[in-house]
């Protein structure tokens, strides 16, 4: 059995994150297959909280947080772990976490959710277009695009902390094992010169509680819907959603989830008589709900590392109609488990659901497939021994 210090910057409360859910989940199943989990974790809530004088300090901290430093060096004085690893580490724990780890001499194994290392905002989005320029390292750009949160000064000095850690090499140097959920983050990894050695692919999981799970027929909603449930948000496509059912008059779109659109999203779904806004919907009630739509429309517009709706939907055995881009080219077998649609072809996405929806025996030829995919590669037993050998390969323990 190992012992494995895991170290995570959680979200906003309320904020419906992936990582936030992977970190849960995968320390979890550690813990149920008899290894010891550390966990050290932080929240953004704490930087919400803080007093000016706080949240100055923890500003400053973003570039080194010394705080964090001295606490994940006592916790491997104390618990000695085989390994460390890193989820999240921005904003306040700060990469000094890493430097604790290596100096303290043990190994350290980072999973990439997102494209920080090649995009410090993480999204690799610039006015709603894929933009990946600073991956050459000339982060000032961010400060004259306003990248960071729609501000010059806090763009500056994002991009200021990421010249010191590129200068330093931190990301390149301290961490001897990437974890990538894709072979996009891969390439865009490579492309920028990390070593292609110490980076390995494992996708992220989700429970099969959705397996024997009944379908929800809610009172209001229509026999037969699409689907589109996650964060209401532009990076996941919203306006892309409205746009395609401002073509589509005829089919039922069911859609839930909570985000920074959510009123905007609201107000235009009022006047839609065939779009059911449901808004934040309790888990085990959207799977519900879900399971009982004909497919999950994922219009999203940026790189999603593993998405937990795609796996999820296919663990509910629904097809998928996606984007072709990101996760999506992989977990979207075209015509099989689903219908892939490239980035910003409207005529397409009008197209696919329509030729779908025609074809209700050929949903669920599909559902079924994806089901099948699910089962090959997002259970957790799969992810279990995929994790535990990037431990021991990493540690010497192999």
């Amino acid at each position: 059995m190992m012992k494995i210090l895991a170290i995570h910057n959680f979200h906003r409360s309320g904020s419906a994150s992936g990582d936030d859910q992977v970190f849960k989940s995968e320390t979890s199943m550690l813990e149920e297959h008899g290894h010891e989990v550390i966990r050290y974790t932080v929240s953004n809530d704490e930087f919400d909280k803080a007093g000016a004088a706080g949240k100055l300090a923890a500003t400053f901290g973003m570039l080194w947080s010394f705080k964090n430093y001295r606490a994940v060096t006592s916790l491997i004085r104390e618990h000695h772990p085989d390994i460390v690893h890193v989820h999240t580490f921005f904003p306040l724990l700060s990469p000094s976490i890493l430097y604790a780890a290596k100096r303290m001499g043990v190994p350290v194994v980072a999973t990439l959710h997102d494209t920080r290392f090649v995009c410090p905002v993480a999204t690799s989005l610039r006015d709603g277009q894929i933009c990946n320029e600073c991956g050459d390292g000339h982060y000032l750009r961010m400060a004259r695009h306003a990248c960071f949160k729609g501000s010059r000064l806090q763009s500056l000095l994002v991009a200021g902390i990421f010249k010191y850690h590129r200068v330093r090499r931190s990301f390149y140097k301290q961490i001897d094992r990437y974890i990538c959920l894709n072979e996009n983050q891969i390439d865009l990894l490579k492309g920028i010169g990390f070593d292609s050695s110490k980076i390995v692919k494992k996708y992220n999981f989700v429970p099969d509680a959705q397996a024997n799970m009944a379908a929800e027929h809610v009172s209001g909603l229509p026999e037969r819907y699409a689907v589109f449930y996650g964060r209401i948000g532009a990076e996941k496509g919203i306006r892309v959603l409205q746009r395609i059912w401002n073509e589509i008059d005829d089919i039922p779109l069911v859609v839930m989830g909570g985000g920074p659109l959510e009123s905007e999203f609201k107000a235009w779904a009022d006047k839609k008589p065939n779009v059911y806004f449901l808004g934040y919907t309790p888990h085990e009630q959207c799977m519900a709900i879900a399971k009982a739509g004909e497919f999950v429309v994922f219009p999203s517009i940026w790189y999603e590392g593993c998405s937990m709706v795609e796996i999820e939907s296919e663990s509910l055995g629904l097809p998928l109609v996606a984007t072709d881009l990101g996760f999506s080219v992989e977990a979207v077998n075209d015509g099989i488990n689903g219908v892939k649609v490239p980035l910003g072809d409207m005529r397409g996405w009008v197209t696919s659901i329509r030729g779908l929806w025609e074809k209700p025996e050929l949903c669920k030829k599909m559902g079924i497939n994806a089901r099948q995919d699910y089962e090959d590669k997002y259970t957790p037993e799969n992810n279990y021994q995929q994790l535990i050998s990037i431990y021991q390969s990493t540690s010497g323990r192999g």
